[in-house]
């Protein structure tokens, strides 16, 4: 059951109240309700309203902190880290990112590293943003041990998902897209488990490494890469990056991020920026606009995340309201 759609605006300050009252501070509530408002506006409900109550429970349990001051350093010209200092991800991104764009258009390219943060649950929030300032941005991040190796039936990786952004000529996105390297997100599988439904066969295994379309035995088993060895090893990459080069936790010794109880997230977040400018110029945006126009000459096909209108209000599930404003409401 739904309510009559909900504005964005009073998503986004019933979000940031319920946050407040668990411990967090406004400035931090304000950016973290700014990614759930901008997750449900685009009807990405696994990175939206979905999330809100194990933040608020995290919060008080200590697994994240609503206080904390992420550091920036930039002690190489192309590297811009960010200590989250085991708070939230969206806060941490926006305190280096001035200093990573800067460092881009100033060298052509600059790696961005957040490191030690709560889960950013939407890569494609934080490549949009970079893309919007005129950069290509590229990132990654992996999460809890969720997809077994071809051939192996112990998950391995996380569903290490990895975005992609190019700006446009005038500002803005002229595409983007933000995928898992599993065969889909964990949170399609926990929504079907939680729904009584049954999942697509080919995008998880039992425990004995069996196809399966029971969401609850996917979830005692282990999801599938996309594309088998081909997003096994986009997967492997990702780990790489969000893990080994931030000095993150990896995929197999992370507990479930959505879990009250258990230790900070630990996790790394890892973005390539480059400055079109600095290689190819004006020439890169009339590629990039001859790309979409050949796209648009087949009927049915389109670049993926090309910008359209958001609406100002969107359906909620009754429960999911009735919980936020409980949690607003403590």
């Amino acid at each position: 059951m739904f309510v009559p759609k909900i504005a964005l605006t009073e998503i986004e300050s019933t979000v940031a109240v319920a946050l407040q009252a668990h411990g967090a501070t406004s400035a931090v509530a304000a950016s973290v309700a700014r990614a759930v408002r901008t997750a449900e506006a685009k009807g990405n409900k696994i990175c939206g309203l979905y999330y809100v109550e194990s933040y608020c429970r995290q919060l008080v349990s200590g697994r994240v902190n609503g206080a904390v001051k992420p550091v920036v350093t930039h002690a190489k010209a192309g590297a811009v880290r960010v200590d989250a200092r085991f708070g939230f991800a969206q806060p941490a991104f926006a305190a280096g990112f001035d200093e990573a764009v800067g460092a881009a258009k100033d060298g052509g390219v600059c790696g961005y590293s957040i490191e030690h943060s709560h889960t950013c649950t939407s890569l494609g929030y934080f490549t949009e943003q970079f893309a919007e300032a005129g950069l290509i941005a590229i990132g990654a991040t992996n999460s809890t041990a969720r997809v077994a190796p071809p051939g192996g039936v112990k998950p391995l990786l996380g569903t290490n998902p990895f975005a992609m952004a190019v700006p446009g000529r005038a500002g803005g996105v002229a595409f983007q897209w933000d995928f898992s390297t599993s065969a889909v997100a964990l949170g399609k599988i926990t929504m079907a488990a939680a729904a009584g439904e049954a999942i697509p066969l080919g995008w998880a295994v039992d425990a004995k490494g069996e196809p399966t379309t029971d969401p609850h035995a996917a979830l005692q088993g282990s999801l599938v890469s996309a594309g088998g060895y081909k997003g096994y090893g986009i997967g492997l990459m990702v780990e790489v990056l969000a893990s080994a080069l931030t000095a993150g936790v990896s995929s197999w010794d992370m507990e479930p991020l959505k879990a009250v109880e258990g230790g900070p997230h630990d996790l790394g977040q890892f973005y390539v920026l480059i400055d079109p400018g600095g290689y190819a110029g004006a020439g890169f945006h009339d590629r990039i606009e001859a790309l979409a126009a050949t796209v648009a000459e087949q009927p049915g096909a389109r670049l993926p995340g090309v910008p359209t209108a958001l609406p100002e209000a969107v359906d909620v599930d009754d429960a999911t309201w009735r919980l936020l404003q409980g949690l607003a409401s403590p």
